[in-house]
C-alpha cells in the first residue's frame, strides 16, 4: 500500500508541472492595421470587372473584390473631386466647411465664393498621426494651395502629387500650363506617366515604414481616369496644358484611350498590392478602392442613370471594395448603404484611434456589417451640388430616393431601380413631402454651421 501511494505521490508531482506549463499565455494585442486607401476619379460604376465592364481588364482590383467585399451601393459624398475628398478628410459633410465645388483648376484665379479645406485638429490623417501612425498622400489633393490648406497641414507626414484638379499626365502642367507635381509645398520636376509615378511613391512609403515597423496610413490618390484622356503608352501634350478648350477637343478622344487609362491604372494597383506581399505586411494592412464621383462621358454608369455632376445615381453612386485578411470574409458582396464619409470613421475606429466628440463625424463605422458581427441598416443620406449652373438635391432614406432638380421632385425606389426610371411621386406623395422636409432640415444644418465658420 506505502508502494502504491508514493508512486501516486510521484504521478501527481510529475503531472502537476504539466498542468502549470498547459495554462494559455494571456492573449498579447493585436497589432493596429495599416490602412491604403486608394481612391480613383472619374471612374464609372461599370468599369471594373467585378461591377460588369466588358471591354476593360481589371484583374488587379478584381482580385481585391475576391478576397474581400464588394459594396453595391456605395456613394461618394459628392458629384466632383474637391467636395468629395473633403468629406474623406473630415467625415462630415462637406457643407459644413463650404466645400461645394471643385477649386478652381490653378489655384491663382478662385471662383467667386469658393474656398479650400483649412486645417483641422479633427482631419483623418491627423488624428491617426496622432496616435502613432506614419501617414502620406500620393497623388490629387485638390483641396487648396496655401499653407494653411496643404495636404501637410492636414496631418500628413509627406505628399506627393498634383494641388490643381487635373494635369497633363506627361508633362505635369496644370490649366495655365504651370508645374502641378509637388514635394511636400515645394514644385518638383520628375519625368514619367503620372499614375505610375503615384504608384512609384506609394510603394516607397509602404516599404519604408514596413521595415521600420511603423504603422501607416496612405492615400493613393490618382488622378486617372479624370480628362485629359492620355494614354499610359503614347507620350502627349494635353490640349490646352491639361484642359479641353472647345467641346472638339474632348471628342477627339475615344472609349479606347479611357481603357487604356484604366488598365493601366489597374496595373499600377497591383503593383502596390504586390509590395505589401513582399514587405510581408498584407495580412495586417486594411485596403480600400473606392471612386470620387461619377464617370465622365466616356465612362459606363450602367445600369445608373446620368453622370458626375448631377445628383442621380449615375453621378454619385461608386464602386467600393474592402479587403481585411482574417476579419472579412473573401468574396462577399454587401448591400449595405455607405458613403465615402464613412470610410473616415471606419478607418479610425478599426486603427483604435479615439475620436474627439468635436470631431462630430458623420460617417459611421462600416467594419461591424463587414466582418459579420451586425446586420445591415438603413441610412438617410444627403446631396446637394449647385454647379455649372445645375441646382440638384437628394436624399435617400431606406431604399427611397428623392431627386430634387430645378422644380422638380422625383422619387425611386433604388434598390429595385437604380436606372431611376419609374418616378414613384404621384403614388406616394406622404413619402416625397417627408424626404423633401429631411432635405430640408438637412440643408438648415449644414448652412447654418458653414455660415459660423466664415
Amino acid at each position: 500500500m506505502a508502494g502504491l501511494l508514493l508512486a501516486a505521490c510521484a504521478l501527481f508531482s510529475a503531472a502537476a508541472p504539466l498542468r502549470a506549463q498547459s495554462t494559455p499565455p494571456a492573449a498579447a494585442a493585436p497589432a493596429r492595421p495599416n490602412v491604403v486607401l486608394i481612391i480613383t476619379d472619374d471612374m464609372g460604376y461599370a468599369d471594373l470587372g467585378v461591377y460588369g465592364a466588358r471591354d476593360i481588364r481589371t484583374p488587379h482590383i478584381d482580385r481585391l473584390a475576391r478576397e474581400g467585399v464588394r459594396f453595391t451601393d456605395f456613394y461618394a459624398n459628392a458629384t466632383t473631386c474637391s467636395p468629395t475628398r473633403a468629406g474623406l478628410i473630415t467625415g462630415r459633410y462637406q457643407q459644413r466647411y463650404g466645400v461645394e465645388m471643385p477649386l478652381s483648376a490653378d489655384g491663382a484665379t478662385p471662383d467667386a465664393g469658393e474656398r479650400g479645406l483649412d486645417a483641422s485638429p479633427y482631419s483623418l490623417p491627423r488624428l491617426l498621426k496622432g496616435t502613432g501612425y506614419a501617414t502620406a498622400l500620393v497623388g490629387k489633393w485638390h483641396l487648396g494651395y496655401s499653407a494653411a490648406q496643404s495636404p501637410r497641414a492636414h496631418g500628413f507626414d509627406s505628399f506627393f502629387g498634383l494641388k490643381s484638379g487635373y494635369h497633363d499626365y506627361w508633362h505635369h502642367n496644370d490649366s495655365r500650363g504651370a508645374p502641378d507635381l509637388w514635394e511636400n509645398d515645394a514644385r518638383v520636376e520628375v519625368a514619367g506617366y503620372s499614375t505610375t509615378l503615384i504608384a512609384d511613391r506609394a510603394i516607397a512609403f509602404i516599404t519604408q515604414q514596413a521595415r521600420a515597423g511603423t504603422p501607416f496610413f496612405v492615400d493613393v490618390a490618382f488622378n486617372a481616369p479624370h480628362w485629359p484622356f492620355q494614354r499610359p503608352d503614347t507620350p502627349s501634350r494635353a490640349v490646352g496644358n491639361a484642359r479641353f478648350l472647345r467641346p472638339a477637343d474632348s471628342l477627339a478622344n475615344t472609349r479606347a484611350d479611357y481603357v487604356s487609362m484604366v488598365e493601366a491604372l489597374d496595373a499600377q494597383v497591383g503593383r502596390v498590392l504586390a509590395a505589401l506581399e513582399q514587405a510581408g505586411v498584407a495580412r495586417n494592412t486594411i485596403v480600400i478602392f473606392t471612386n470620387d464621383n461619377g464617370g465622365e462621358w466616356l465612362s459606363d454608369n450602367t445600369p445608373l442613370f446620368n453622370r458626375k455632376w448631377s445628383t442621380w445615381e449615375g453621378g454619385i453612386r461608386v464602386p467600393a471594395i474592402v479587403r481585411w485578411p482574417g476579419r472579412i470574409r473573401a468574396g462577399t458582396v454587401t448591400s449595405q448603404v455607405g458613403i465615402t464619409m464613412d470610410l473616415t470613421a471606419s478607418v479610425l475606429a478599426a486603427t483604435r484611434t479615439t475620436v474627439p466628440t468635436d470631431a462630430a463625424l458623420d460617417g459611421i463605422d462600416l467594419f461591424p456589417v463587414l466582418t459579420g458581427a451586425a446586420r445591415p441598416s438603413a441610412r438617410t443620406l444627403f446631396w446637394r451640388s449647385t454647379q455649372a449652373r445645375r441646382d440638384m438635391r437628394a436624399v435617400r432614406d431606406g431604399d427611397r430616393k428623392l431627386v430634387v432638380e430645378g422644380n422638380h421632385m422625383l422619387l425611386f425606389d433604388v434598390r429595385r431601380d437604380p436606372g431611376e426610371r419609374r418616378d414613384l411621386a404621384r403614388l406616394e406623395p406622404a413619402a416625397v413631402r417627408t424626404l423633401k422636409q429631411k432635405l430640408d432640415a438637412w440643408e438648415r444644418a449644414v448652412d447654418a454651421e458653414a455660415r459660423a465658420r466664415r
